[in-house]
């Protein structure tokens, strides 16, 4: 017959749920599921924190409201990586910013703005 688990957290743990608990220790943040400890990151590294929290939810281990309630997170943050999480999995939180492609005055752009200024229409116009 299985044998049930009491929740027993070490005592400077703060609770997440009845059977999750978390500990700030030495510049890490550790995770326990009873006493036993599921996962650890430093404190700075926010991907992953982002990444077990969202891991939480959708394994239905903790549910969304109770995320920003117990970290002081704000609620669309943990919306937004639950659904990184579904969209591009856990290396999505690990991956690069992609680049922002932004409007380069090339060599050719700059000879129609000249053009146009050079016809009396003012910079705003051009822009």
């Amino acid at each position: 017959m299985p044998q049930v688990q009491l929740p027993i957290f070490p005592e400077s743990s703060t609770a997440i749920t009845a059977e999750l608990a978390f500990e700030q220790r030495a510049g890490r943040v550790y995770y326990f599921n009873g006493h036993l400890p599921v996962f650890t990151h430093a404190v700075e590294d926010l991907a992953s924190f982002r990444m077990f929290t969202s891991q939480l939810i959708a394994n239905g281990n903790a549910s969304q409201s109770q995320v920003p309630r117990v970290f002081g997170v704000a609620l669309i943050t943990v919306k937004r990586s639950s659904k990184k999480l579904q969209t591009e999995g856990p290396a999505g939180f690990f991956a690069p910013a992609k680049p922002r492609e932004g409007n380069t005055l090339n060599s050719e752009r700059l000879k129609q703005a000249q053009a146009l200024i050079d016809e009396g229409l003012s910079l705003p116009q051009v822009g």
